[in-house]
């Protein structure tokens, strides 16, 4: 339990239904924690529903999540500690998504090889709103495979029927296990191991990271056809979700997180960030660096070191430089603009890019056209406000 407090405490969080922090928690266990104990062991114990939150996908629609409360995470992560080395060890080695020991970048380079192989046709399987629609009979009954003790199962189920609060209002639920609390990755890997079973008797080669999986076959109509025909054979799926699957060339179809496999060089392959996920990096920086929020070209800066280098050492793997170089002339084209609109008035550029030592024909052009930041911003103040310039102020670079 003090191992589980701990990483509650790291991960922080919002407050549950109860509305009480990691702090006032604390103090609240500290009192009550000898009544919640025995209510575990005696098998009355009630979890508390999850409060619902909305966040915005990356490309569009929401995802949903249950927050459940800190004392109900720190059970669910007491159990996840006791639960997940006996169960882990009997999943499929193709699965990658919250498994300890394996990353997202493991799941990248397994795809990586298989395309590198020769196995250009790829299926993404894509388990549409999967935790959304889990069965929870099913999912007790696979539960019980592995774990023998009744009190524990019984607890499990507990958490799964605890119900969504919405508005003040506590919701029934009959399946699904939101995404949120400590457990449900570890629930959702036990029904998800019944994919990788299938796929691995069918002979296919495949990579599942959570919920996204690909499958992967030679480049021919009859791998085509044999992928998608897996990815059919898998609609009555144990969760009686939607599954959605599209065939396509390993460049457009093989990633996994984020990540792509590409082919360059003739048969050399390389990884590179995929589209969407270079969309929503360069949507996050429009938010950052938009002229109208009133933000000093320091205080910007701030903000991206705050964001740069994590998603530069999330997307390490990627093996395409000259897009990390167009990107950093995308970010620095944008802040040169922001200052030129932070400037405003002619006298005022032509005054500042001369203290910065521009020559008197660069800052009179730009001033004489104070109102057009983004065109000015690509040439003329290159020479004003070169790489170094933004080096200094600490603005992070991704090549």
């Amino acid at each position: 339990m003090e191992a589980a407090w701990k990483r509650v405490k790291s991960n922080r969080g919002s407050a549950g239904v109860d509305g009480l922090s990691i702090a006032e928690t604390a103090d609240y266990l500290k009192a009550h924690w000898p009544r919640i104990r025995e209510s575990l062991f005696d098998g009355s114990y009630r979890p508390a529903p999850v409060r619902r939150v909305q966040i915005p996908k990356p490309g569009g629609g929401v995802r949903e999540l249950g927050i459940p409360t800190v004392t109900d995470r720190l059970i669910q992560q007491a159990l996840l500690q006791v639960l997940q080395p006996m169960i882990d060890r009997t999943f499929s080695e193709h699965s990658y998504g919250f498994r300890p020991g394996r990353r997202a970048h493991d799941a990248v380079l397994e795809a990586q090889r298989y395309v590198q192989d020769g196995y250009r046709v790829v299926v993404d399987v894509d388990l549409e709103k999967f935790f959304d629609r889990v069965n929870h009979d099913i999912l007790m009954e696979r539960l019980s495979r592995r774990i023998e003790d009744k009190a524990v199962l019984r607890l499990i189920r507990r958490y799964l029927v605890a119900g969504i609060m919405d508005g003040g209002v506590v919701m029934e639920r009959y399946e699904g296990t939101p995404q949120g609390g400590p457990l449900s990755p570890l629930l959702a890997n036990v029904l998800l191991d019944e994919v990788d079973r299938e796929l691995e008797v069918r002979g296919h080669r495949f990579v599942r990271y959570a919920d996204d999986c690909n499958v992967i076959r030679a480049q021919s109509q009859r791998g085509r056809t044999g992928a998608e025909r897996a990815a059919q054979a898998l609609r009555p799926a144990p969760s009686e979700g939607q599954r959605g699957q599209d065939g396509g060339r390993a460049g457009d179809r093989s990633q996994v997180s984020g990540l792509r496999a590409v082919a360059q060089y003739g048969d050399r392959i390389k990884c590179a960030v995929a589209r969407k996920a270079l969309e929503a990096f360069k949507q996050r920086i429009r938010e950052m660096t938009r002229r109208s929020g009133g933000r000093s070209l320091p205080e910007v800066a701030e903000r991206l070191r705050t964001y740069m280098p994590g998603w530069k050492a999330y997307f390490q793997l990627a093996q395409t430089p000259k897009v990390f170089r167009e990107l950093d002339e995308w970010l620095r084209h944008r802040l040169r603009a922001l200052q030129l609109k932070h400037w405003r008035r002619g006298t005022t550029i032509y005054r500042e890019l001369k203290a910065m030592g521009a020559s008197k024909t660069d800052a009179r052009q730009v001033a004489a056209n104070s109102r057009r930041w983004w065109r000015n911003s690509r040439f003329l103040l290159n020479r004003a406000m070169p790489v170094a310039y933004f080096d200094r102020l600490g603005v992070p670079r991704l090549s």
